[in-house]
């Protein structure tokens, strides 16, 4: 229980970076590689670049995505050795679906919060994790992703909780900052040793 006197019902996951292995950044650093472009040079790019197609809000193609990239950076390859060179680099950590699993049984709601496409059910389809949680949260369906702080609201609405009541998980800093402002409880994911030490102790304070 915090301050507000509100207890922690839900617990949300990132998925790459946070659930998986970070396969958006590291593909895009191979591609990057494999056009003769500095490893990080195309990450902030990319974002862009899934944000304005609108792919990542469900809005736009995958092919529109790739074409900015092509168009501004010269990078070649077909759309499908693209998409294998990401998909291919999200693994999934099996410590993290002990922890989900975990706090599962012990009476929370736990769900994944990712900005993804329909990359994420392909994802699903190939590793089948989608069973450990009670809900699935992807910008690609909701049409709105975490650089939208309105999308904290959006998802607290939905599960029927005020914000207070959920923990937010991410790698992100700028999203940890964003779910903060709506009123949610975060906790930014650093490494495996962190994360258990932190999240023990905040869900053993809100029980105290």
């Amino acid at each position: 229980m915090n301050d507000t006197g509100i207890d922690i019902s839900t617990i949300l996951f990132d998925f790459g970076g946070v659930l998986a292995d970070e396969g958006f950044r590291d593909g895009l650093a191979e591609i990057a590689r494999k056009n003769g472009l500095k490893p990080g040079s195309l990450l902030e790019p990319a974002m862009d670049a899934v944000y304005e197609s609108r792919y990542l809000l469900g809005g736009g193609t995958e092919e529109q995505f790739w074409q900015l990239l092509r168009h501004r950076y010269g990078i070649t390859a077909d759309t499908s050795a693209l998409r294998n060179e990401i998909l291919q680099r999200f693994r999934l950590r099996p410590w993290m679906l002990d922890i989900v699993d975990d706090l599962k049984h012990q009476g929370y709601r736990v769900g994944i919060l990712s900005d993804q496409t329909n990359w994420l059910d392909e994802l699903e389809a190939r590793d089948h994790f989608f069973d450990h949680f009670d809900v699935v949260f992807n910008s690609y369906y909701l049409g709105m992703g975490k650089r939208d702080p309105e999308v904290f609201d959006k998802v607290a609405e939905k599960l029927g909780v005020v914000p207070g009541e959920i923990l937010f998980i991410d790698d992100s800093p700028g999203n940890v900052e964003r779910a903060q402002s709506r009123g949610l409880r975060t906790l930014l994911f650093v490494n495996r040793e962190q994360l258990e030490q932190e999240l023990m102790q905040r869900l053993n304070a809100a029980t105290s």
